[in-house]
């Protein structure tokens, strides 16, 4: 189906800031938008919805730049920068594996270690309060009951990326917000425009709790095929269509990338099922014609073809 510039950038996002400015900025012949990303560890279906997104924007019309953020990793507690800058390199792999390709690779560092970068950080520390900067880390932080200094200078250098980077628009999870909002709110002051912000959904684990690595309750971009299937078969798939891992990725990763699925089941089950589109599929699981253990096993299916092409660029 084909999408209208408007509708790519909407689909399955939680909100835009704001609707009126997306409308004015669709009339540009030029508009730059991006996300940012720490390489902190294996890419998997959480990056993935932004990544879909910034596929999206592109489609759409937009210049995608892609911030591989080593310096926000390393003053987030993540890593050295050695390794931050290691798994810089690989992040960026899966990301062209995952069809982001003809797109800005930006690699923090080379960005934000100069002397212009560095006195628009120190301008904007002297507008915002600890108390806002701590409150602005909330959702992104590590170990945010006892924060470091560095992680105060974390958002202003968000912000700051945004305005060098010569940006209309940023794209990131909901937990962005408050950064995003910064951002708007402080920016004019220092002769930069305010951002577009495009947040979209967080994706639940596949246990149905917040996605995290500790809980390993996520699927890797370049786990195998078996891996997948026995992480699917194991996923937590409720009979509501509310809070379920199992259905978001249906909507936010797998019919964004196909044009109709169909759930395979033997004919004393109901035989195969064929949706063109992810609220048809809701409304059927809703309804109990389909069954959770055939709506994982699908979802296994297509997952598998979907990153197989990132498992051939990897190798």
């Amino acid at each position: 189906m084909v999408m209208d510039p408007y509708s790519l950038v909407t689909r399955n996002t939680v909100e835009i800031i704001t609707d009126k400015e997306l409308h004015d900025l669709l009339k540009k012949s030029r508009k730059r938008v991006y996300a940012g990303y720490e390489p902190s560890g294996e890419i998997h279906l959480g990056h993935l919805v932004t990544i879909n997104k910034l596929l999206d924007l592109q489609q759409a019309g937009f210049e995608v730049v892609v911030l591989l953020a080593d310096l926000h990793a390393f003053l987030n507690r993540k890593g050295t920068m050695a390794e931050v800058r290691a798994l810089a390199e690989y992040n960026q792999s899966c990301f062209e594996g995952l069809g982001l390709c003809n797109v800005e690779y930006v690699l923090g560092s080379d960005l934000q270690l100069n002397p212009e970068y560095q006195l628009l950080i120190l301008r904007l520390s002297q507008e915002i309060t600890l108390n806002r900067a701590t409150r602005s880390m909330d959702e992104v932080g590590r170990q945010m009951d006892n924060p470091m200094v560095s992680q105060m200078i974390y958002p202003i250098m968000q912000m700051v990326d945004i305005a060098r980077l010569g940006l209309d628009a940023a794209v990131g999870g909901i937990d962005q917000r408050k950064i995003h909002m910064l951002a708007r709110e402080h920016l004019p002051s220092i002769g930069y425009p305010a951002p577009l912000c495009i947040h979209t959904p967080l994706l639940l684990g596949l246990d149905g709790q917040k996605m995290s690595s500790s809980r390993g309750n996520y699927l890797s971009v370049a786990d195998s095929e078996e891996e997948i299937n026995q992480k699917m078969e194991k996923a937590f798939c409720p009979l509501s269509i509310e809070e379920n891992p199992v259905l978001q990725i249906y909507q936010l990763h797998i019919f964004p990338r196909f044009c109709s699925i169909t759930v395979t089941r033997p004919a004393k089950y109901g035989r195969d099922r064929e949706f063109n589109c992810y609220k048809d599929l809701e409304k059927a699981y809703a309804a109990k014609e389909i069954h959770p253990q055939d709506l994982k096993k699908t979802a296994a299916r297509y997952l598998v073809d979907m990153l197989l092409q990132v498992r051939q660029y990897l190798a």
